[in-house]
């Protein structure tokens, strides 16, 4: 009976980790600490694992930070300006990579394929010596053999390892990063002869980047290095695994000749045409691990259909070679449904967390050889027809307000140039205006009243005038700095999307159902399991309040329909756009009253629009389509003079430009400190750009504090390819996450720099 699971999540049912790592970055706890709680969560979940009948247990997919920041540790490969001496990499190097510190910034982070996870990007180039200089692999093998648990370590692969890395810093961009490979696999010969030394028997190796469009030189990449890897493979079983899309032809024809491979595991739930390739050629004698649970959502599976899935599999790998696993790692689901106690039973019947997927996979690995639990298939079958049946699900006045699209694409009715002309006669802004994204710090205070008022230990009356003060001294904070165009601070939002869909109907919360989003950050997406709409104003009362106090602009504040749509675990019932639709619908409405309330610019965040983007080339248009088309839906309704903003955060934007523009907001504050100004490429080859554009001046994912002469640089280098009537100064993100002792002096030194340039600019006219 042979089950996989590929990944299991890391931060622990109740957030232990994310705990234990704040505590010791605040220098609150131990190394010993930290490590203990590390160690009792690993052997908890590996335990857990092996009750449930688990066959193939996955080790190494722990982590402080990141899987991929442990495979470059794990290489050596740290870059000059964290002044490693060598050695085995301990938690200071670690956390200064993943963090920056008090003198020298982080490594840059960016989306984990399409998933709201973050890695922490290698920083590669021709001199770089690697050094096999962190054993985390063997040593996390041995503490589950000694538990008496036998597990398969997972590495990174070695190629998809050098697809996700970049040039660092003063390496030419047209470096060949595949040149490195005969570098790094001798550190990969070594780990794989330790973990046999130990007495692993598999090996997973992840090789994600298979189900993206590779060349025939990428693909030849694969080739080369396991055919290198073979030698040290004798006496291994070894599983390449891939997720998240379905695998071209091309790909999967590489993936199946590899040399010195046992086994290929595919994801089956996002990767529907990977089962018309293996039904039409499979290698004989392999094994297939087979992804029909998925990893990605929070829905239970649909039993019955995966067990005809996979019994259509067995009779062409044969019964001895199918493995039942997950589509991916469970890390992008939350962890456990039992945390789970305000759900009501109806909601909760459909659903699967990460633990209860570990019960599934069992059950169907079970039912295929003849030990069908069939009150549990029963179970299954009667909670997946109560969910296609149920009223809540379906609401007919949605469905025909979303169908009514179809016939328009919602553009506003004049072009940005004259949009933002009247806006300026309106606004009266000076040039460079200066602004933040949204969120000002969250302190324990404003946690605690949000907590208090949730539990019903504070009135309605003090909750509202606390929040009153909150954006009261956020207001002045911003009139003494002299910020032009002002944020309420959202001291009312626990969460940008979790604040929107409380108000939505369609939407379920969970109160533990957190999903890592990069390092100790969780975020907690809502569950939208039917038709979405907005039964009353949502934001209106505290954008207003906040305008009252203010002769300045203040922006409402909006979460759009494409991130509430990504951020969320979204129904499976029917397709994403037709869901995305509908929340542009109730966003619709929001902008509407806002507008009528009288706030003049309205902020309406896609953060996300990027991360939805599919891995393959060919299914781009069709989503930036609909997905850029749900954001004009939201404001196409509003007059000239009201000023429509967006935020985009963490991405890679040159290769959307184009539908950047096409959104035809008036203004765009978008991440671009961590990615090293590379947007501004896009506008220096020549990408004419007529709205008002604000690239993010200081990074504030990280506490350091930019000077007044940094930020001027950065926006002097901004004014070299962009007009100087156009730009905007802004952060890079919202500052919720930040202490006031960090955000006062950065905005401090940020509207000095730019006043700094204002004065430049004026001498020089």
């Amino acid at each position: 009976m042979a089950s996989h699971i590929v990944g299991y999540p890391r931060m622990g049912p109740k957030r232990e980790l994310k705990f234990a790592l704040e505590s010791f970055w605040d220098g609150k706890s131990s190394a010993e600490d930290l490590e203990k709680v590390a160690t009792d969560l690993r052997a908890s979940i590996w335990k857990q694992m092996s009750e449930a009948g688990i066959k193939y247990i996955p080790s190494n997919t722990f982590s402080y930070y990141d899987q991929v920041l442990d495979t470059t540790a794990m290489l050596g490969a740290v870059p000059e300006r964290y002044s490693w001496a060598g050695g085995e990499i301990g938690l200071s190097t670690y956390f200064s990579m993943a963090r920056g510190n008090a003198t020298v910034p982080a490594m840059e982070m960016t989306k984990w394929f399409d998933t709201n996870y973050h890695f922490i990007v290698p920083e590669l180039g021709p001199t770089i010596k690697f050094t096999h200089a962190s054993h985390k692999a063997v040593s996390e093998y041995k503490e589950a053999k000694a538990l008496g648990i036998d597990t398969v370590p997972v590495l990174i692969g070695p190629v998809s390892y050098l697809l996700l890395s970049k040039p660092a810093k003063g390496v030419d961009k047209s470096f060949s990063l595949l040149s490195l490979l005969s570098s790094i696999l001798p550190i990969y010969k070594e780990v794989v002869a330790e973990l046999k030394a130990a007495g692993a028997s598999w090996i997973q190796f992840d090789e994600p980047t298979l189900v993206k469009d590779l060349d025939a030189h990428e693909l030849a990449a694969f080739t080369s290095a396991y055919a290198e890897l073979e030698s040290a493979f004798s006496g291994l079983n070894v599983l390449i695994e891939t997720y998240f899309a379905d695998i071209p032809a091309e790909n999967y024809k590489t993936l199946t000749s590899l040399s010195g491979v046992t086994a290929y595991g595919f994801d089956l739930v996002r990767g529907a045409k990977t089962l018309d390739l293996v039904r039409s050629s499979f290698p004989s004698g392999k094994y297939l691990f087979a992804g029909v649970v998925d990893g990605r959502n929070i829905w239970a599976d649909d039993l019955a259909a995966s067990l005809s899935t996979l019994e259509s599999l067995e009779a062409v790998v044969g019964k001895d070679k199918l493995v039942v696993s997950t589509s991916c790692s469970l890390m992008h689901t939350a962890v456990d449904l039992v945390n789970e106690t305000k759900l009501d039973d109806e909601i909760k019947s459909w659903l699967a967390f990460a633990a209860q997927k570990v019960v599934e996979v069992n059950a169907l690995a079970k039912a295929l050889v003849g030990q069908k639990d069939e009150a549990y298939f029963a179970a299954n079958a009667a909670a997946q027809a109560s969910r296609r049946s149920s009223p809540r699900v379906t609401n007919e006045e949605v469905q025909k307000a979303a169908a009514a699209l179809r016939g328009s694409d919602h553009r506003r009715a004049t072009n940005v140039s004259a949009r933002l002309d009247a806006q300026q006669k309106k606004l009266n802004l000076p040039v460079l205006p200066t602004t933040t994204i949204g969120s000002f710090p969250q302190t324990m205070d404003l946690r605690r009243v949000r907590r208090e008022y949730k539990a019903k230990k504070i009135s309605e009356e003090e909750y509202t005038n606390a929040i009153k003060e909150e954006i009261s001294k956020v207001v002045k904070i911003q009139e003494e700095l002299d910020i032009d165009v002002l944020v309420h601070g959202e001291p009312e939002r626990n969460d940008m999307v979790e604040y929107f869909g409380e108000q939505l109907s369609g939407f379920a919360f969970t109160a533990n159902g957190w999903v890592q989003s990069y390092g100790s950050r969780c975020v907690k997406p809502p569950i939208i399991y039917g038709d979405v709409s907005r039964p009353n104003p949502m934001t209106v009362y505290w954008s207003k309040t906040a305008q009252s106090m203010t002769s300045r602009p203040m922006k409402g504040m909006l979460t759009g329909p494409v991130t509430i749509l990504n951020w969320s675990f979204v129904r499976n019932d029917q397709p994403r756009f037709e869901t995305c639709y509908q929340i542009a619908l109730a966003i619709k409405k929001e902008v509407e009253d806002l507008e009528a309330g009288g706030i003049q610019v309205i902020q309406i965040d896609e953060a996300a629009l990027r991360e939805g983007l599919p891995l393959r080339k060919s299914e781009h248009a069709f989503y930036l389509d609909w997905a850029v088309h749900s954001f004009r839906i939201t404001n196409c309704g509003v007059q000239d003079t009201t000023q429509i903003h967006t935020h985009m955060c963490y991405s890679n934007f040159n290769d959307i430009i184009h539908s950047i523009i096409d959104m035809d907001a008036d203004v765009i504050t978008i991440e671009n400190s961590r990615s090293d100004e590379k947007l501004l490429s896009v506008f220096r080859e020549g990408v004419k750009y007529g709205a008002g554009i604000g690239p993010g001046v200081y990074d504030i994912h990280s506490p350091r504090i930019p000077s007044t002469e940094e930020i001027a640089d950065r926006i002097n280098k901004m004014l070299a390819v962009l007009d100087t009537n156009i730009l905007w100064v802004n952060p890079d993100c919202g500052l919720k996450t930040r202490k006031y002792t960090e955000v006062k002096p950065a905005l401090t030194n940020m509207v000095s720099a730019t006043k700094l340039i204002r004065t430049q600019l004026a001498s020089a006219k």
